[in-house]
């Protein structure tokens, strides 16, 4: 996790340094633009915080062994529908709600019902059809 750390940390002292800069030249006079650069570097600070807390009580991972090999990360990483049609569905039924709340929110509402039957339909693949359990 340690490259995961860095890129966060790094992340919020570059929004510090981006508000403090901006900050200075406006003449603190303009509160939105240096309070929001503000609140994106806490927010980097924030996940570093996260992830270094979390790596102090967990073991070194793979991908921190210096040494290591690429057979260490070697495993199941979870499991997969087979030719699963439903994240489709879902994907399109996300760029109906995006469209409609940006268009009309009848197209939205279209969007949410279709969401609600692509998200039941990958949930419950595995109990009926050709991959039931």
């Amino acid at each position: 996790m340690k490259v995961e750390i860095q890129f966060f940390a790094v992340i919020g002292v570059f929004f510090a340094a981006v508000a403090a800069l901006y900050g200075f030249w406006t003449g603190w006079v303009e509160p939105v633009g240096w309070v929001a650069l503000s609140l994106c570097a806490g927010l980097g600070f924030m996940i570093a915080f996260f992830l270094w807390n979390t790596a102090r009580k967990l073991p070194l991972r793979p991908d921190d062994d210096e040494d290591g090999e690429i057979d260490q990360i070697a495993g199941a990483y979870g499991a997969f529908s087979p030719f699963s049609w439903w994240p489709l569905w879902l994907a399109l039924s996300a760029s109906l709600i995006f469209l409609g709340v940006a268009v009309a929110m009848w197209i939205a509402a279209l969007g949410a019902i279709l969401g609600v039957w692509a998200l039941c339909g990958w949930v419950f693949e595995y109990y009926s059809g050709e991959h039931a359990h």
